[in-house]
């Protein structure tokens, strides 16, 4: 079988607490582990999305509604719909996320703020910073 949940892949979250947010893969585990004995991926998604600004809207407005609340975690490869979607996020998050120690997990989630802020304050991939209209 073709291997098609790679890291990069833009994922839309079907069960749990995120169903229905968008999400990049960051790693996969087709056979699971001793932990997780089930195929299951990491994801990093958005929980709050940025919301609309105009140009008649102050600095601190436009700050505070363009800010993103993302989240990581294990989700299981049932419980994800893929998209056509792509993100190159590979040496942004290689082996910097890990959700094992609560500060780590902390740090791993200021890294991927950073990141999903700054790919939309400079206009990439601007589909996944969008809200699902359904």
């Amino acid at each position: 079988m073709v291997k098609f949940l790679k890291s990069g892949k833009v994922v839309i979250v079907l069960q749990g607490r995120m169903a229905g947010r968008k999400a990049v893969i960051i790693t996969s585990s087709d056979a699971g582990n001793k932990e997780r004995p089930y195929a299951h991926c990491v994801v990093a998604g958005i929980d709050k999305y940025p919301e609309r600004v105009s140009k008649r809207m102050n600095k601190k407005k436009l700050v505070s509604r363009s800010r993103i609340k993302p989240f990581i975690r294990y989700v299981n490869h049932r419980h994800i719909m893929p998209t056509r979607y792509n993100i190159d996020l590979g040496k942004d998050f290689k082996g910097k996320i890990q959700l094992s120690d609560p500060t780590k997990r902390k740090a791993s989630i200021r890294l991927v703020t950073k990141t999903f802020q700054q790919r939309y304050l400079a206009g990439k991939n601007r589909w996944f910073f969008q809200k699902l209209k359904f």
